[in-house]
């Protein structure tokens, strides 16, 4: 049997590939609006566009490029079925806050089906479903309990899918959409009305006094309020980073015939999951699937993730080329619910977005739908139910936030006691990056195709982990928190704000 063709190198997601990257200008040494919102994806351009329309004037701060973070690396559906959830809330929170979270995500559904932006939206049906006979009674349960809340939701045995399931949940009327297309067309609106977008400009600090004082790389900006927009925010005072946990997941799209396509959206609640839809490609559809999910920097071979959900998407549908690949990263919240709303107790003019569970599309637009309401003035429901404080939660571990705490203390022991990947920088092939021991210290190296080694500190600017390398991105990344650095030590995804620093290479 031929071998399988060789993945793309570039990991680029299609959704980057297929636009036009930004270019807006950095800061300039001095500003002053009445909103500042840190970050540049859908959270924080959704937010920044409702602030807008409420009479604010808006500027938009990036570390990178607008739309280039986990925002261009979605699987980009848009959905109020976020996996086996509503039995789970109503159990842990109540029916009527249930209801309100199911509420949230459906307005945030329709508002983007009614945007009007030509973003290749679609309705599809979506599905959850499962192989295991043992888990149909859960998924009836989830059926059930969500059709409570008023969502679109059956129990059913009939699945469009190319392999036989079980069962499954279905919602119907649900939607997905290019992701790019949507938040460029709203950026460049923020930018026609007044706003600003600063690129290539990174938030090191914020002072919530009155005004606030955002100290960033370039320069000073002041205004009333600050949304903190960041994905995971890299401000440590309201612990976020030991509130939620982070999981890295990879995608691969190839071109499929329309008739072996299928037809909705689709996520299995086996291990590992397996994410599935379809988008307009050159003419007829590609297909994306996600899955291989793990701990971001506690795999040794990233590269066989990619090599494992390419080979289970050939066999699964018959298709043989991978045009892209891509990997993204997302942060679920101990009880499965996003931080939306004040920062800490007591804040007046800070605010923050964070933990959306893998459901960045809906809860990125419930976020800028409720935080422009709570910097407003106006009064809305879903407060409570997203609220950061909410219950002193930080108190309430569930049994997972209590295993994943418990997992990143002992990687902050072990990445200091533990052999280096390697006993000499000889052993680097190129393209090849290790932890070596160079005295006290670990120093992150890694040799690049003209065979110069790149050396950096191992030691993560966050709080202290070694960091791991990863091999299909080539890039440090720390088993704790998830900070993400190039081979040159520059920050490529927070909550870490400071690169990791030069080290000699050593002997």
């Amino acid at each position: 049997m031929p071998d399988a063709p060789a993945l793309p190198d570039d990991t680029t997601s299609y959704w980057v590939a297929s636009t036009e990257s930004t270019d807006y200008a950095p800061a300039p040494s001095e500003l002053v609006a009445d909103v500042v919102v840190i970050g540049g994806g859908i959270a924080g351009l959704t937010t920044a566009r409702q602030l807008q329309l409420a009479g604010r004037s808006v500027v938009v701060v990036e570390a990178g490029r607008i739309l280039e973070g986990v925002t261009g690396y979605t699987t980009a559906k848009v959905s109020t079925q976020h996996g086996v959830l509503y039995a789970d809330l109503i159990d842990k929170h109540g029916e009527d806050k249930a209801r309100l979270y199911a509420d949230a995500q459906a307005a945030a559904l329709e508002h983007i089906a009614t945007s009007g932006v030509d973003c290749d939206f679609s309705r599809r049906d979506s599905y959850v479903y499962s192989h295991d006979e043992a888990e149909l009674d859960k998924l009836r349960s989830e059926a059930e309990a969500a059709a409570t809340l008023g969502l679109p939701a059956s129990y059913t045995t009939e699945v469009p899918l190319p392999y036989a399931v079980a069962g499954a949940v279905r919602f119907t009327a649900q939607g997905q959409f290019h992701p790019r297309k949507y938040l460029l067309h709203l950026a460049s609106q923020l930018v026609a009305d007044g706003g600003k977008i600063l690129e290539g400009t990174r938030a090191l600090d914020v002072d919530d006094d009155e005004p606030c004082v955002i100290t960033t790389d370039r320069g000073v900006i002041r205004a009333r309020d600050v949304v903190i927009a960041t994905h995971i925010p890299f401000l440590d005072r309201g612990i976020f980073f030991a509130r939620q946990f982070a999981v890295r997941d990879y995608v691969v799209a190839a071109p499929i015939d329309a008739g072996s396509a299928p037809d909705g959206i689709f996520l299995s609640t086996e291990s590992p999951t397996h994410s599935i839809r379809t988008t307009p490609y050159d003419g007829g559809l590609l297909l994306i699937v996600g899955g291989e999910g793990h701990t971001p920097g506690r795999e040794d071979d990233t590269q066989a993730r990619y090599d494992a959900i390419a080979a289970w998407t050939r066999k699964k549908f018959g298709v043989s080329d991978i045009a892209y690949n891509w990997s993204t990263q997302d942060y679920t919240s101990d009880d499965r619910v996003p931080f939306i709303g004040r920062f800490v107790h007591g804040s007046k003019h800070l605010w923050t977005a964070t933990a959306f569970g893998a459901w960045g599309m809906t809860n990125g637009t419930v976020a800028g739908l409720l935080l422009a309401d709570l910097i407003t003035g106006r009064d809305n429901p879903w407060e409570e139910v997203f609220d950061p404080t909410r219950g002193g939660a930080w108190l309430q571990r569930t049994g997972k936030l209590i295993k994943e705490n418990v997992a990143i203390g002992k990687q902050m022991v072990s990445g200091y006691t533990s052999a280096p990947d390697v006993s000499s920088v000889d052993e680097l092939a190129p393209g090849e990056g290790a932890v070596l021991r160079y005295g006290p210290a670990k120093t992150a190296c890694y040799r690049d195709a003209a065979g110069a080694v790149h050396a950096v500190s191992a030691r993560c600017t966050h709080l202290g982990c070694i960091v791991s390398f990863n091999s299909a991105e080539t890039s440090w990344d720390c088993p704790c928190h998830g900070s993400r650095f190039d081979v040159d030590g520059n920050v490529l995804q927070g909550p870490a704000v400071d690169p990791l620093q030069p080290a000699a290479v050593p002997d």
